[in-house]
């Protein structure tokens, strides 16, 4: 069966960006026991990631590039903001070990948003945070194999997302 909108995709893929040194370096894997499984039109993926899918069976196999605009777009310095330390703190003290560089927070904006940031460096009074993409900035280099293709059930259409094995349970 063929890739197309509505579909059940199941694939199994590494992932690769190139490190400091333009060295092709994995950073992320979907394996035959943890599957990446979505429904093509309505992933949240990158629409070119879907894209180059479109039209593959079962069984094909896939090697291809995103460049930076067609993955998670450029980085948005606009997206890097300087947090009072206050924000962090649970029940009026900020949890031990939580703002070290590097870690990944999930919060919340003003909207009720969930957004995951990444802290950049803890000062004084303020923490800067990094609400880009993880990959925003990077080529993504795909490459993997299509597992199974199947028609969604009306009710995985009308939820918006896959049910059962690889998916959601409710």
């Amino acid at each position: 069966m063929k890739i197309e909108k509505n579909r059940v995709v199941t694939l199994t893929y590494e992932l690769r960006i190139l490190d400091e040194n333009g060295e092709p370096s994995l950073v992320e894997t979907a394996n035959e026991e943890q599957p990446m499984v979505f429904i093509h039109g309505m992933s949240g993926l990158p629409e070119q990631f879907e894209d180059k899918l479109e039209g593959l069976n079962t069984g094909d196999d896939f090697d291809f590039k995103l460049d930076t605009e067609d993955g998670y777009g450029d980085v948005n310095e606009e997206a890097v903001v300087d947090l009072p330390k206050n924000v962090f703190e649970v029940e009026g003290s900020i949890p031990d070990n939580m703002l070290e560089k590097g870690n990944y927070i999930p919060m919340t904006d003003s909207e009720g948003n969930q957004l995951q940031g990444r802290v950049v460096e803890v000062k004084d009074d303020a923490v800067t945070m990094d609400f880009n993409h993880p990959l925003a900035g990077k080529e993504l280099f795909f490459k993997g194999k299509v597992k199974e293709v199947r028609e969604a059930t009306p009710e995985e259409l009308d939820h918006g997302h896959v049910h059962g094995e690889g998916g959601h349970h409710h």
